[in-house]
């Protein structure tokens, strides 16, 4: 549903840093640039996630992405107490952890959800290309993901997820994966926001892109406007901006989409396709009768259903956002 402001109408994003406790992974996808081998990654400690966070001062969600540890794996306690320990850094410098970490047990992710507002874990959707993508990588069966998101909405934690698209599947397909959510959110009302990612080729490929892939701009446009016509309304749909040529993004906000997601000052998982920063979008969007606004990592009809210390974080974090862009400049833009 359309936000409307004096200044025209609303999409929202999040200033973001990523940590990544570890690029290693069990699981080996077969268009991953992001994974390392087992065993060829050290993991991220305090002090250098410290410094990563006085890097980013204005980034008030602290995207925890991590490579899976397999469930019976001897180090799997040891890399969750990573990330309870990077979720309480986080909140112990004034910043709001969102973990992505693959599934997680019901024990696991119950713990998290006391230090995290919000939690992530993409479906990635249907179709022949995920069997042939996803032959060695056992976390990504769709079941497996299915009952991560259930999971999720029995413990009422505000949750995203999204599709990857372009990877050979059809529109049916994807329609089918956006039914599957509907009726999760139906069910739990905990899905805050779908992502809609588009497939971009990994390092070396830049100067290949012009365009979404197989199909092109129509076919991302028609699956937008598909999502917002399955969605509940409540559900906020991102496209994240470095993913789309700029030219196009105004088209995608009048489909459906109204929120570009945590924005960092590279993007990890797809390395080769720049951020745009937000005085650019800002800049852009606004000639074309947006409003950019920040927002917290959890979204705002959320926070009242949160665990009480964590809501007032929030609540505090909310203001103080809400009063540095009261009047938004480039320096407050530039900061984030």
């Amino acid at each position: 549903m359309r936000v409307l402001s004096r200044s025209g109408r609303v999409v929202t994003w999040s200033p973001s840093v990523t940590l990544v406790p570890t690029r290693q992974c069990f699981n080996a996808c077969s268009y991953c640039s992001f994974r390392v081998p087992l065993g060829a990654d050290a993991w991220l400690g305090d002090r250098q996630a410290e410094a990563q966070l006085q890097a980013r001062p204005g980034a008030l969600e602290v995207l925890l992405l991590s490579g899976e540890v397999a469930p019976a794996a001897a180090n799997r306690r040891d890399w969750f107490e990573r990330l309870r320990a990077l979720s309480r850094l986080a909140l112990a410098r004034g910043r709001l952890p969102h973990t992505n970490a693959g599934p997680l047990q019901r024990a696991e992710m119950a713990a998290l959800a006391r230090l995290n507002p919000s939690m992530g874990l993409m479906l990635e959707g249907l179709g022949p290309a995920y069997g042939r993508d996803h032959r060695h990588a056992p976390s990504k069966a769709l079941l497996a993901r299915l009952e991560q998101l259930e999971q999720a909405g029995r413990l009422g934690i505000p949750f995203t997820t999204g599709l990857l698209l372009q990877r050979g599947e059809t529109l049916a397909q994807r329609r089918e994966a956006l039914e599957l959510l509907a009726l999760l959110q139906r069910q739990w009302g905990h899905i805050q926001e779908v992502i809609l990612q588009p497939w971009q080729p990994g390092p070396g490929a830049l100067q290949h892109r012009r365009a979404p892939a197989q199909g092109g701009l129509q076919d991302l446009l028609e699956t937008i406007a598909e999502a917002r016509a399955i969605l509940p309304p409540e559900v906020h749909l991102q496209l994240p901006p470095n993913l789309v040529p700029l030219e196009h993004l105004g088209e995608a906000l009048e489909a459906g989409i109204d929120d570009l997601g945590g924005i960092d000052v590279h993007d990890v998982i797809n390395p080769t396709w720049p951020q745009p920063t937000p005085a650019a979008l800002a800049a852009r969007l606004q000639q074309q009768g947006w409003l950019l606004q920040p927002r917290l990592c959890v979204h705002e009809g959320w926070i009242a259903g949160l665990p009480a210390a964590l809501r007032a974080r929030v609540a505090r974090l909310q203001q103080a956002l809400a009063a540095a862009w009261d009047r938004p400049d480039q320096r407050s833009l530039e900061a984030c």
